[in-house]
C-alpha cells in the first residue's frame, strides 16, 4: 500500500470513529430502518461497557466484527486478498524521516597549542637512484670481477679485490660518466660536450661520448704528454692543444662552451654522477657474500667513496665502509675534524703520482654523505702506496696506479688491525699511469721494501779479489744490478780500489742475511741509501 492510500485510509477511519463515539443524535424519519445506522448504534452501545485500547490501526475485523468498509472499496488502496469474505488484516505504521543530529561546534585552540612537525629533508642520493643507474648502464659497462687475493694468508684476512681498473679506459669513473651522459637531454647531446682536464674523468667522457654519438672536444695544454693526447684521439675525441697551463686550457674550454652551446664537464658531486659510481657498492655486496668491510680509495675526489657508502649502508648498515686518502693531501680527514669541508689545503702532494689534487675540492653534499655513512677514514704515505703497487705486480699480475693501490696500502701498512680474520673487499679504482713512471715507481718500491741494496767496499789490487766478491754474491742467489770499480779514489789507500754494487734480493729476509755475511767478510763495507 502506497503512502497516499495510507493517508486516505487513516483519515477515513478517523472520521468514522468520530461519528461512532459522538452522542447518539435523535432519529429523523426512517433512519431506524437503515442497516448501516443500526450497526453503528450497536457499536456505540458496546463501546460504553469496554474501555478503548490504543494500538495499531487495522482495516479488518477483530473478534469477527463486521467490516465497516465494503470489500470492493479496499481495492482503491492497493492489492488486497479476500479470505472467506473478509479482508486480510494489514498493519499500518507511519515512519518518520531520519533524525538529523547537529554536530557540536569545534573547540577553539590557540596557535601556541599547535605543534609544527618539520618535514624530513630530501635525501641527496637515494638507493633508488643508484638502482636506476645500474639498470641504465648495465648494457654498456662490464661487470668487473671481485676475486680472492693471494695476499689474504699473508695478512690474516680474506681480501677480495674489486678490479675496477679493468674497464675500457682503466678507471671506475666510466660508471658515473656513462650515466651522466645518458641523462642529458637530446638537445644537449646534439650540441656536444667539452672537457679540459687530463684525468680519468676526461678519458671516460671522451670514450663514452663517442659511443653515444655525442660530439666531444678535449682541450689540453701543451705540457700534456704525447701518449695521453694519442689516447684521447684513439677514443675518437676532437683534441685541441691550447695554452701552456691547465688554467689556460680550462678558460678556453669554458669560452668555447659559451659561444657554441657545448656542455662543459668537470668532475663534480652531481647526484647523477654519484649514483653511477655507487653501482660499485651494489656489485660488491652481490659478489662477496657476508662481507664485513669495504675499503674505498679517495684521492682528491670523493664521489666514489660517497656513492659506494650510500649503496652499502642501504643494503646492510653493519658493513664497515673505510675511506683511504693520501697522507700528503688529507682533505677529508681535516674536514671531519673541523666539521665542514675545507676549501684550501696547505700541502703539496706529488703531482706525478696523484695528479693536480689542489685543483679538486670537497663538495658540501659529498662531505655530508661521507660524514654520515663512512665509518673510518685513514691516510697512507707515498712509500706505502708504492709498495702496494709492487704487491699488485707480484701477486696479482696487474699494474695499477697510486690511486688504485691505496686501498691495499692501508692493509699492508697495518692500519686496520680490527679487520684481521674478517672478509674485506678492496676497490681497485684505476690503472692509468705512463710506462716510464711505472718503471720509476717499481724501482723505488724495491728499495723501500728492502729488496734493492747499495753498498761500497774496498778491495785490493791483487788479481781475483773482484772475482771473489762476485762469487759470493752468486752463491747467495743475489741479482747484481750495477757495479762500479773505481781506482785511486783515496790518497791514503794507494794500493786499493773502491767497488760500488747495487744488488736485488728476493725479500727482506734474504737482504738481512746478505748484509750479515758481507759485514763479517768485509769489515770496511759501507751500506748506502739510494
Amino acid at each position: 500500500m502506497n503512502f497516499a492510500a495510507q493517508l486516505f485510509y487513516s483519515s477515513y477511519l478517523s472520521e468514522r470513529l468520530e461519528r461512532l463515539y459522538s452522542p447518539r443524535p435523535a432519529l429523523k424519519g426512517n433512519e431506524e430502518n437503515d442497516p448501516f445506522w443500526q450497526s453503528c448504534v450497536q457499536c456505540h452501545s458496546s463501546s460504553r461497557s469496554t474501555s478503548y485500547k490504543c494500538g495499531p490501526v487495522s482495516n479488518g475485523t477483530a473478534g469477527r466484527r463486521p467490516t465497516l468498509i465494503e470489500p470492493e472499496r479496499l481495492k482503491d488502496f492497493g492489492e488486497e486478498e479476500l479470505l472467506n469474505g473478509d479482508v486480510k488484516v494489514h498493519d499500518t505504521k507511519v515512519v518518520g524521516g531520519p533524525e538529523i543530529m547537529l554536530m557540536e561546534p569545534p573547540k577553539t585552540r590557540r596557535i601556541s597549542e599547535f605543534r609544527i612537525i618539520p618535514r624530513p629533508p630530501a635525501q641527496y642520493l637515494r638507493f633508488e637512484d643508484i638502482s636506476a643507474a645500474a639498470f641504465r648502464i648495465q648494457s654498456a659497462i662490464q661487470r668487473t670481477p671481485c676475486t680472492y687475493s693471494r695476499l689474504s694468508k699473508q695478512y690474516g684476512m680474506e681480501i677480495y679485490l674489486k678490479k675496477e681498473h679493468l674497464h675500457y679506459t682503466g678507471s671506475v669513473k666510466e660508471r658515473g660518466v656513462l650515466y651522466l651522459l645518458s641523462s642529458l637531454t637530446q638537445e644537449q647531446q646534439r650540441k656536444g660536450v667539452i672537457v679540459a682536464t687530463d684525468c680519468n674523468f676526461s678519458m671516460a667522457v671522451a670514450h663514452h661520448a663517442v659511443e653515444l654519438k655525442i660530439p666531444v672536444f678535449v682541450i689540453m695544454p701543451s705540457c700534456c704528454s704525447s701518449p695521453r693526447l694519442r689516447t684521447y684521439r684513439d677514443y675518437g675525441a676532437m683534441v685541441i692543444s691550447y695554452g701552456s697551463t691547465g688554467h689556460d686550457s680550462q678558460n678556453h674550454a669554458r669560452h668555447l662552451a659559451k659561444e657554441n652551446g657545448y656542455l662543459y664537464l668537470e668532475e663534480d658531486e652531481s647526484a647523477v654522477y654519484l649514483a653511477g659510481l655507487g653501482t660499485v657498492g651494489m656489485e660488491v655486496y652481490e659478489q662477496v657474500p657476508k662481507v664485513d668491510a669495504v675499503i674505498v680509495p679517495a684521492a682528491g675526489q670523493y664521489g666514489l667513496l660517497a656513492g659506494t657508502a650510500a649503496a652499502i649502508k642501504h643494503l646492510n648498515s653493519r658493513i664497515l665502509v673505510i675511506g683511504v686518502e693520501p697522507e700528503g693531501f688529507p682533505m677529508l680527514l681535516q674536514s671531519l675534524k673541523t666539521d665542514s669541508p675545507i676549501k684550501d689545503m696547505h700541502s703539496s702532494p706529488n703531482k706525478k703520482l696523484y695528479g693536480d689534487l689542489k685543483e679538486r675540492s670537497l663538495g658540501v653534499n659529498t662531505f655530508q654523505l661521507a660524514k654520515k655513512l663512512v665509518d673510518k677514514v685513514i691516510s697512507v704515505s707515498e712509500e706505502e702506496t708504492l709498495v702496494a703497487m709492487l704487491r699488485f705486480q707480484e701477486f696479482e699480475r696487474s699494474t695499477v696506479d697510486t690511486e688504485g693501490a691505496m686501498g691495499l696500502a692501508a692493509i699492508l701498512a697495518g692500519q686496520l688491525p680490527e679487520l684481521r680474520g674478517k672478509k674485506v673487499a678492496v676497490v681497485v679504482s684505476s690503472a692509468n699511469m705512463e710506462l716510464e713512471l711505472v718503471r720509476q715507481c717499481v724501482d723505488r718500491a724495491l728499495v723501500l721494501d728492502d729488496r734493492v741494496s747499495k753498498f761500497s767496499v774496498q778491495l785490493g789490487e791483487w788479481p781475483g779479489d773482484m772475482a771473489k766478491l762476485l762469487d759470493i754474491l752468486s752463491r747467495e742467489d743475489v741479482r747484481l744490478l750495477d757495479v762500479c770499480h773505481r781506482r785511486h779514489s783515496d790518497k791514503s789507500d794507494l794500493f786499493k780500489a773502491k767497488v760500488e754494487c747495487i744488488v736485488e734480493t728476493r725479500d727482506k729476509t734474504q737482504s738481512a742475511q746478505l748484509r750479515k755475511m758481507l759485514s763479517e767478510r768485509y769489515p770496511s763495507i759501507c751500506w748506502l741509501d739510494r
